[in-house]
C-alpha cells in the first residue's frame, strides 16, 4: 500500500515538473501584473522621485502648516458665531491676516501642481525617442496617456489625503475630541473637490504636452492660462460689468438679475467654481451663492445647513469642474490617438 502511494506521489510530481508547474507552489497560481498597472507604477515612481514634485509637495505642505498654525492661534479668539460648533472646519478657513486660509493656498498652488506634473507627459517621451520604443511593445496605444493620467491622479490624491489627515490629527491634539460625522463628511468632500480641481489643470497640461512638441512651450502655455484666470479674467469681467451696467433707477429684481449675470461670467473661471464649492462646504452657515432679494430672505433661519443641502448647492460647481476635466482629457486623448509617431 505504501509503495503504491509513493509511486502515485512521484508520478504527480513528475507530471507537474513536465507541465512547468513549480511543485513548491502547490495549487497557487503565479499572478502577473497587468501591463497597464506596470506602466502606472513606473510613472508613480518617476513622479515621486522627481525634484519638481518634491518642491511642489514641500511648498504645499509648508503653506498647510503655516495656515494651520494661524488658524489654531485664532481659534481662541473666534467665538460667538455659527461656526463655533465646527472646529475642524475652522482649521481650513480661519486666518489672522498674515497668511491666507489653506483653501486660498490650494486655489493658488493647486494649478501649479497639476501643470508641473503633466506639462511633459507626452512630448518629453517623444523627444527622448522612448515613445516609439514603448509603443513597439505589445500594449494598446492609449495605455500610454491613460497610465500617465492615472499615475498623476494617484500622486495628487495621496498628497491631499495626507494633508487632510495632518489637519485632522492636529485638530485632535488641540481639541481632544474627534470630529463629528458632519465635519468628517465635509472634509472628505473638500478633499475630493480639491483633487478634481487639480485634475482639471493636470488634464490641461497633458493636452498641451500632446499639442506641442517642446516641453517648455507646453509649460509656458499652461502657466499663461493659469495667470489669465488668476489675475486678468476677473479684471476683464469687472470692466465689462461696468461698461454694460444699466443706468438710472433700477428695481431690486433688476439689480439682483444683473449681479447674477456678472456672477455667471465669473463662473467660467475654474478657481471661482472651486472657491464657491469649498466655502459652501467648509462654512455651513452659507445658504446662497448668488444675490437674493429681501423677499427671498424672509423666513430664512440663521442655522447651519446640513451636509446634504450644502452638497446640493455646490453640485453645479463640481459638475462644471468634472465636465471641464473630461473635455480636456478627451481632447488630449483624441489628438494623441491620431498623432503620427515615428522612431528617431
Amino acid at each position: 500500500m505504501n509503495e503504491n502511494l509513493q509511486k502515485n506521489f512521484f508520478k504527480r510530481r513528475q507530471t507537474r515538473n513536465i507541465e512547468g508547474e513549480d511543485p513548491s507552489i502547490g495549487s497557487k497560481e503565479n499572478k502577473v501584473m497587468h501591463p497597464f498597472w506596470v506602466m502606472v507604477s513606473k510613472e508613480i515612481s518617476d513622479q515621486v522621485r522627481s525634484w519638481r514634485f518634491i518642491i511642489m509637495a514641500a511648498l504645499i505642505a509648508l503653506t498647510c502648516l503655516g495656515s494651520l498654525y494661524t488658524a489654531l492661534a485664532q481659534f481662541s479668539k473666534h467665538s460667538g458665531s455659527a461656526e463655533d460648533a465646527f472646529f475642524f472646519l475652522n482649521l481650513f478657513t480661519l486666518s489672522d491676516g498674515t497668511l491666507p486660509p489653506f483653501t486660498v493656498f490650494i486655489s493658488f498652488l493647486g494649478p501649479l501642481l497639476g501643470i508641473s506634473l503633466g506639462f511633459d507627459a507626452i512630448n518629453s517621451e517623444q523627444n527622448r525617442g522612448t515613445l516609439s520604443r514603448l509603443l513597439s511593445q505589445p500594449i494598446y496605444r492609449d495605455y500610454v496617456i491613460n497610465s500617465k493620467f492615472v499615475a498623476d491622479l494617484i500622486v495628487i490624491s495621496t498628497l491631499f489625503v495626507a494633508l487632510g489627515l495632518l489637519v485632522l490629527g492636529s485638530g485632535l491634539i488641540a481639541l481632544g475630541i474627534p470630529p463629528t460625522a458632519d465635519e468628517l463628511a465635509r472634509l472628505i468632500s473638500f478633499i475630493l473637490i480639491s483633487i478634481i480641481y487639480v485634475a482639471f489643470w493636470l488634464n490641461l497640461s497633458i493636452l498641451f504636452s500632446v499639442a506641442f512638441h517642446q516641453a517648455a512651450t507646453s509649460a509656458l502655455s499652461g502657466i499663461a492660462i493659469w495667470l489669465f484666470f488668476s489675475i486678468f479674467y476677473n479684471i476683464i469681467v469687472d470692466l465689462l460689468a461696468k461698461a454694460i451696467a444699466p443706468k438710472g433707477m433700477l428695481t431690486e429684481g433688476q439689480i439682483v438679475e444683473f449681479q447674477n449675470f456678472v456672477l455667471g461670467l465669473m463662473r467660467f473661471n475654474p478657481s471661482q467654481l472651486f472657491s464657491e464649492a469649498t466655502i459652501t462646504l467648509l462654512m455651513p452657515s452659507v445658504r446662497s451663492l448668488g444675490a437674493l432679494t429681501m423677499q427671498q430672505l424672509e423666513g430664512a433661519l440663521p442655522t447651519p445647513l446640513p451636509i446634504g443641502q450644502s452638497l446640493l448647492m455646490v453640485w453645479p460647481q463640481v459638475t462644471g469642474l468634472i465636465a471641464g476635466s473630461i473635455l480636456l482629457f478627451g481632447l488630449g486623448y483624441y489628438l494623441f490617438m491620431r498623432r503620427e509617431i515615428r522612431p528617431r
